[in-house]
């Protein structure tokens, strides 16, 4: 599997600190390797627009698109609790 970056998810991806874009790093290498590894608690978010949505850290989602064998990052922002 490979990542395509949207730029929305770019640009929101920057307004992070860097704390939090190491743990980007480091979760979007647990979904490479497996969709279903613990941390990312990885859930269908919307079955009409077909968007996953995973977990950075308590705070912070992001949410995908699975395309063949591309990830399509569309976004990341806190998560209201």
């Amino acid at each position: 599997m490979k990542f395509i970056y949207d730029s929305k998810f770019k640009k929101n991806l920057d307004k992070f600190p860097e704390s939090i874009q190491a743990k980007v790093d480091k979760q979007l290498g647990f979904l490479v390797i497996d969709i279903r590894h613990p941390s990312l608690r990885a859930k269908k978010y919307s079955e009409s627009e077909d968007t996953w949505q995973a977990r950075i850290d308590d705070n912070v989602r992001f949410y995908f698109k699975i395309e063949g064998d591309t990830y399509v990052l569309i976004n990341i922002k806190n998560h209201p609790k």
